[in-house]
Order: C-alpha cells, then sequence, then structure tokens
C-alpha cells in the first residue's frame, strides 16, 4: 500500500474509468536480473502475462477460486469521501464487475475468509458478503492510525496499521490488537506461509516473520517502501515497493531487484501471488498487471 507521507499528491493521480479489455501482449519486457554471486542461484524474473485498466488509484488484492478483487481508492489515500469501490476481475485480466461495491472511502488490502471479504478503509474495516455483495458490518478502529494490508492466517484475520507499528487481529464481530513493535513502524503488507506470518514494513524496508509468539525475525532488509508479498515455489519471495520496484528475496535473505517502473511511472502496489499468477495493482497509471516467475537461466 502506499506509504503515509504520500497522502497530499494521491488526489494529483486518475485514470479513465472505462474498462477496456486486458491487454494480453506485454507491454514491457520481462526485467532481467544482475549477475550475482556464482555460490547463490541467480534471482527469476518477471513476464508480463495481462495488464487490465479501468480502475482508479487501485491498491488491493483479494481473490476466491477464479475471481480477483481489486480495491480502487480513487481519490485521496485518508479521504473520507465515500468514492472508493471494489471490482471483480477474471484470472484472464477482464473487468466483470467495474463497480461490484462502491461507496468506500479509501478501500485498500482486503483478504477473503469463508463468504466473507474484509476490507480494510483508514481507519475502519468492511465485512462484505460476496454472494449478495452487501457490507454486513463496518467496525470503527480506536486509535488507528492508517489500516493498511489484510490477510487470513492459521483461521484469523488480521490487518496491519501502518500509523502505529500495529497489527490487529480482527473477525466479524471486532478486533484486537495482537502484536506491536517499534520495528514494525509503516508495517504494510501480510501474507501467510504456513505457520509463518510474512510481514513488510515501508520504513526500514524490511520482510520478518512471526510464528506468533510476539517474536519477530527479520529475513531480509532495504527494499524502502515494501508494500506486497509473493511467495515462490522454492521458498524464496517477491516483495513489491510501491513507488515502482519488485524486488527477488533468495532463501538466503539477499535482495536483488528485478523491476523498477519508478521513472515510467508505475507504481507497484499489494503484489500477491494468485496460482501461478503475481497480481500487483498500479496506483498510477490506475493500471492491475499480471505476471508470472521465469525461473533463472
Amino acid at each position: 500500500m502506499r506509504a503515509l507521507a504520500c497522502f497530499s499528491v494521491l488526489a494529483l493521480f486518475a485514470c479513465s474509468e472505462s474498462a477496456p479489455p486486458a491487454e494480453t501482449v506485454p507491454e514491457e519486457p520481462a526485467a532481467s536480473a544482475p549477475a550475482q554471486d556464482s555460490m547463490e542461484a541467480q534471482a527469476p524474473s518477471l513476464e508480463l502475462v495481462w495488464k487490465a485498466s479501468g480502475f482508479l488509484n487501485p491498491e488491493g488484492v483479494a481473490f476466491q477460486g477464479d475471481t480477483i478483487f481489486i480495491s480502487s481508492v480513487a481519490g485521496e489515500g485518508s479521504g473520507k469521501d465515500g468514492e472508493g469501490w471494489i471490482s471483480r476481475v477474471s484470472m484472464s485480466g477482464e473487468v466483470l464487475e467495474e463497480r461490484w461495491v462502491d461507496g468506500l472511502n479509501a478501500p485498500k488490502g482486503m483478504a477473503v475468509r469463508g463468504e466473507k471479504l474484509f476490507v480494510s478503509d483508514i481507519d475502519a474495516y468492511h465485512v462484505i458478503d460476496i454472494p449478495t455483495a452487501e457490507i454486513e458490518n463496518t467496525y470503527t478502529v480506536e486509535g488507528a492510525g492508517f489500516l493498511n494490508d489484510i490477510t487470513v492466517w492459521q483461521g484469523e484475520v488480521y490487518v496491519s496499521d501502518s500509523g502505529t507499528a500495529t497489527i490487529l487481529q480482527l473477525d466479524e464481530n471486532g478486533y484486537k490488537e495482537w502484536l506491536s513493535d517499534e520495528r514494525l513502524g509503516g508495517v504494510n503488507g501480510l501474507t501467510a506461509n504456513g505457520d509463518r506470518l510474512l510481514i513488510a514494513t515501508m520504513r526500514s524496508g524490511s520482510l520478518f516473520e512471526t510464528n506468533g509468539d510476539g517474536s519477530l525475525t527479520e529475513i531480509a532488509t532495504g527494499m524502502e517502501n515494501a508494500d506486497g508479498i509473493g511467495v515462490l515455489d522454492d521458498g524464496s519471495y517477491v516483495v513489491s515497493s510501491w513507488p515502482g520496484q519488485i524486488w527477488h528475496v533468495s532463501n538466503a535473505g539477499k535482495t536483488t531487484e528485478i523491476i523498477n517502473t519508478a521513472d515510467d511511472p508505475i507504481y507497484q502496489n499489494d503484489l500477491t501471488r494468485v496460482g501461478d499468477l503475481i497480481i500487483v495493482p498500479n496506483w498510477q497509471p490506475g493500471t492491475v498487471s499480471a505476471w508470472r516467475v521465469v525461473p533463472e537461466g
């Protein structure tokens, strides 16, 4: 998700509200990773599979079966303007329903548990019934700074609060503080990985893991403004930094930049693995990109 310091410029970014078909021909070449030490495998590259448009400041990703949900902030990241919405997109990049649920403020992180979609929205979260597309409940989180990414881990729902270095546990009936640590400054991406919860932070650009006992272990660092996290088949990671970078993190914790679109500019927001695709909303220019990992060599 976007960094807190950029609220004042978010309203400057806009895109068309039309929803043309996804482009199936890559707009950018696959980004080749630079050579690494011969003692460690070379980082993979990413190949663009499709790019869809029809979003306005898209930020978060969730999925259920073959349906991908994309949140559009549609304005300031902290603006309570009722302009945000959620779209439904197919695995091939077709926008199935541009405004599946609307009337939200600045929806960002999302996660599905059962038939419910949990959505963060500045200082509140929504519980949406997926079959009916109805908002069943909205809870304001007292003292929240900037609710951001959401994931489901070991059956429970968690949300990062980038403004308070805190992770909260949510459900359909309320919330509670779960983990607070000064190392979680600008906490952003959350991703479940077996018995570990993976955590990305913007301030230090670190990737952490926790097993839920209150401890934090740093896997890698140096990825400023880290946003979303994906776990690859070999146990390594891809991590986005919202200004335009995607990183590979090896099993040994070595970071390699494999995408950089900061100069275009194309933002790389809540990177999420969905099947064999890496789905990344691009706040600017208002698109969603789907990548496939190309092994090294």
